[in-house]
């Protein structure tokens, strides 16, 4: 029997059916990959080079979604929360794929694109190499963390004899889901960004 003419793997296939495990169950493995597929482990690695390889291709893919602002002409603020908006927007698609990346160092073009973008702009309006470094970070944390919240529960806090009164009437005030998040998102995003110009003024 002879070949057949279209190749049963390719590392889009691989890393659409590691997505999909990874949605499902918060992580994969290559023998579960490889059952997913009905083809055995030794497949694989004519496609990819093994899981770190696969983990960056789910990187890449929730990334390609990240869109940076097209004018350049933006005040630094506006371009930073233009990426860090379209950034949330990608990883709120994926929430359970948020912690298996940060345990691998970042090796996507797409991510880099980004993160060269915030470096730039981050740059011309003045801050130190350090400094560039600090907010980057913090920026990931933030927005990490609040694709995150978008995944929680509708009632993040359960109601009971542990929940203060200050807590409750903080509590009582919440949206529904995801407004409660979209909310917290725009006020965190705003006092990030007051304080990082506050920063850049001196």
């Amino acid at each position: 029997m002879g070949r057949p003419p279209v190749p049963l793997l390719s590392t889009d296939l691989i890393a659409s059916i590691a997505m999909d495990l990874v949605n499902a169950t918060g992580g994969f493995t290559i023998p579960e990959l490889a059952r997913t597929l009905k083809v055995s482990p030794s497949s694989l690695y004519n496609h990819v080079s093994g899981r770190d390889q696969i983990v960056e291709l789910l990187r890449e893919r929730a990334m390609s979604e990240v869109v940076l602002p097209a004018d350049a002409d933006l005040p630094w603020t506006e371009t930073v929360a233009g990426i860090m908006r379209s950034y949330r927007r990608s990883y709120a698609r994926y929430p359970r794929l948020i912690p298996l990346l940060t345990a691998h160092a970042v090796n996507s073009s797409h991510a880099f694109t980004m993160y060269n973008a915030l470096a730039t702009t981050l740059h011309r309006a003045g801050f130190t190499d350090a400094d560039i470094l600090r907010a980057i970070t913090l920026m990931d944390c933030f927005v990490l963390g609040s694709a995150l919240d978008l995944a929680a529960p509708v009632e993040p806090w359960e109601a009971g004899a542990e929940v203060g009164p200050e807590l409750a009437a903080a509590l009582a005030t919440g949206g529904p889901k995801p407004a409660r998040a979209d909310d917290a998102f725009d006020f965190g995003l705003d006092v990030l960004l007051r304080g990082l110009a506050d920063l850049a003024s001196r």
